[in-house]
């Protein structure tokens, strides 16, 4: 999770919402990736999504089984969709997402018995840090707005 927690800050030093996400499999780091929406102007630019793809590049297959996403945030239905699709074997993350959690908040990708694939999730893991992060982030983000809106330069 370090390591996702290090693409996480990355992301915000580059004025990213501060995501992070790596892949490991059969015990090695395959892929790293921090969210780039802005960057991009990807609405598919989440960290995880784009951890997955070069994932795949890299080990050259789209079955990603034996393989453990790590992300700081929990995936969003399109990113716990994409695990779903890449057969991956487990997800790793940190702060739970009440607004768009779909690995266990709002949905169960992972679980959901109609589905062809199940896959394990640990939550929570270093899961204060993470918080912290995309606080901190939100927070200097609103602190800056309302600076502009009072006509003062951060």
């Amino acid at each position: 999770m370090q390591f996702a927690l290090e693409q996480a800050k990355l992301a915000a030093s580059i004025g990213e919402v501060p995501i992070g996400a790596v892949v490991v499999c059969d015990g090695m780091l395959v892929s790293s990736a921090h969210n780039r929406r802005e960057i991009d102007a990807d609405p598919a630019a989440h960290a995880e999504f784009a951890a997955l793809q070069q994932a795949s590049r890299t080990l050259g297959r789209w079955r990603l089984t034996g393989c453990t996403v790590y992300v700081t945030l929990e995936p969003c239905l399109m990113c716990a969709g994409l695990m779903h699709q890449a057969r991956i074997d487990r997800c790793v993350f940190g702060a739970f997402d009440p607004k768009a959690g779909a690995l266990g908040t709002l949905y169960q990708v992972n679980s959901d018995p109609r589905l062809n694939h199940s896959f394990a999730v640990t939550p929570g893991i270093c899961e204060q840090e993470c918080s912290q992060l995309l606080s901190s982030f939100f927070a200097v983000l609103r602190a800056n707005k309302a600076n502009e809106k009072n006509g003062a330069t951060p």
